[in-house]
Formats: C-alpha cells, structure tokens, sequence
C-alpha cells in the first residue's frame, strides 16, 4: 500500500498494513500567507513525514463580514449578507490549497481545515460578544450562522471541486456542556452546521468531524458530545483525554465509524514531555487499542510549536514497524 491507498482504506474501514498518522500544527502569523504558507505547509508534512496532510485554516480564522466589526447588539446580526465566492477570504484558500494539492502531485491525501458557522462568528467577535449575542436574540445569531454558512459552502465547493482537496478537516465547538443545553445547541448551532456538512458529503469526497476539545480543556470541563454524534463524516477526530473516551469508546458512540486520535497533544503529555522509549511504548499501547481498521494516529488538537519533531518522527516510526 502507499500512502494515498492507505489513508483512503482507513476511511473506508478497511484493514491496513500499518496505521497511519498525521500530525498538525499552527503557523505564525509572518507564515500564514501566500507563498511562505504553501512552503512552509509542504516541508512541515515532508520533514515529518506524514501520511496524508491536513492544511491549516493560519492566516482566515475570523469572519469578514462588515457586520461583526464593532457589533454592538444581537440585533445587527439580521444585516448580515454573504461575502460571496469571490471574496479574497474564499478564494485565496482555494488557491493556496490547490497549490499544495499539485505540489504534492497525488502522492497522499489532503484535507483542508475549516471552522463550523459559530466559531467563524465567535473568533471575530469573542466569546464574551458571543454568548452575550446568544442571550439577546439566539435567533439573531442563528440567522449569522446561517449566512455565514452560504458562504462557508462555497468555500467547500471550491476546495473539494477546484482545488482538488480529498474533503475537509470540519471543527465543531461550542459544545461545552458548561455553555449549551443540548436542546439549545441542537436548535441554534446545529442547523448552519448541518448545511455545511451537506455541502460536504458529496460522492467521491471524505469529511473529518473535528470534535474539538480545546475550549473546553481551557474551560477546564468537557464536551456535550451528543450535539455531533448524528453530523455524517467519514471519519471523527477526538480529544482522548479532555473528553475520556479511548479509540475503542469513540468508534462506538460513532456507530463504528474510522477514528483519528489518541495522543495528547498538550505539554502536560507523554508526546511532549516523554523520552523515545515512552513515546514509542504509548505508540505500540494506542495501536494495540485502535487496531488497523479503521484508526489513524493523531493529537487530540494542535501540538504545541516547541514540540521536538523528533517525537512524531517516532510516532510514526513506530507505527511502521507493528505490521
């Protein structure tokens, strides 16, 4: 198997020879654009040597809809419009993700990373606006979402149909169940959520439902894990240890759906902190429980930028010796 039919038999829960990984990063601001990005994306999945690449989302993380500059009240949110297609928030994604997809010449797959409606709207305007918005006028705010949507589908379209991605890399948050009731988050998020997941799905294409848990590790709570468990994607990245389910448990609350996971991708863990012979050993430990159906290696989020690359190098070596 190379590494393109390996990655894509996982997500068909297929057995493989080895289990893949791939492992993420955040880049700094002055790497976050143009040509420096795609370089920069490039030598970070070579160097590594990943099997399969998931494009950061660095440099187009906030909405850029005149309405949430400033936004004073929830009721302003009803003046929301789409960006539209062409706008350079949308289109300089698609074109730097269709670089890195000819540069890579069909050789993995990729994955291109996007955040859902609400965090687009919450990293423009805070998470005090945010819930402040939600307490106001939840209806106002799901209407933002819903445009902000629209367009979040056109920016699937052109990644999945022009750019030539394999799927997208879909972070859902939000969810903690210290911020929504279930019936709460099902009624005001899940609806833009679902839009664009529908966008997604299409034949021939693979979504990653990034259950996030990063908010919630720093709200020092969990995840309403419930609120995702019927979002269709091929495959669910989790955090292991901020919500406590092992790739055994994550696959059943899923429906046996492939899972992508089991590090801990914080500096409190063994991938940070650990020796080679600690990492290698949790490697062989995470294998033994995911198997080699349906399981990729990965962080439960985000390593940190001092992470030594040696540790993944050794993940990932590891993993290619338990055939």
């Amino acid at each position: 198997m190379n590494k393109r039919e390996r990655v894509l038999a996982v997500l068909n829960n297929e057995e493989v020879d080895y289990v893949p990984g791939c492992f993420w990063r955040h880049f700094p601001p002055e790497q976050s654009h143009g040509e420096i990005f795609i370089r920069e994306q490039i030598k970070f999945y070579r160097d590594m040597d990943l099997d399969f690449l998931k494009i950061s989302c660095d440099g187009y993380f906030g909405w850029p809809e005149k309405t949430l500059i400033n936004l004073e009240s929830a009721r302003q949110l009803y003046g929301m419009k789409p960006i539209g297609k062409d706008h350079p928030f949308i289109r300089e994604q698609v074109e730097r993700a269709k670089a890195i997809v000819r540069e890579l010449k069909g050789e993995c797959c990729v994955f291109y990373t996007m955040f859902c409606p609400l965090s687009y709207l919450r990293l423009e305007v805070g998470w005090d606006k945010m819930m402040e918005c939600m307490r106001e006028d939840p209806d106002a705010v799901r209407y933002a979402c819903d445009v902000i949507a629209e367009d979040v589908c056109s920016l699937v379209e052109g990644l999945l149909e022009e750019a030539g991605c394999d799927g997208v890399f879909y972070s859902v948050q939000n969810a903690e169940i210290t911020r929504f009731t279930y019936d709460e988050y099902r009624s005001w998020v899940t609806p833009s959520d679902k839009k664009v997941l529908a966008q997604a799905n299409t034949p021939g294409h693979y979504t990653i439902l990034h259950c996030c848990g990063w908010d919630a590790d720093e709200a020092g709570t969990t995840n309403r894990m419930e609120v995702w468990k019927d979002y269709e994607s091929a495959l669910v990245s989790w955090a292991m240890y901020v919500d406590h389910l092992d790739p055994v448990q994550i696959r059943e609350f899923f429906g046996g759906r492939a899972a992508w996971g089991g590090f801990d991708n914080r500096r409190c863990g063994v991938l940070y902190k650990g020796d080679k012979e600690a990492i290698e050993e949790e490697t062989r430990r995470i294998i033994a429980l995911g198997g080699k159906k349906g399981f990729i290696l990965g962080p439960d989020c985000s390593l940190p930028d001092d992470i030594d690359p040696e540790h993944i190098k050794w993940v990932l070596e590891t993993a290619r010796r338990c055939i």
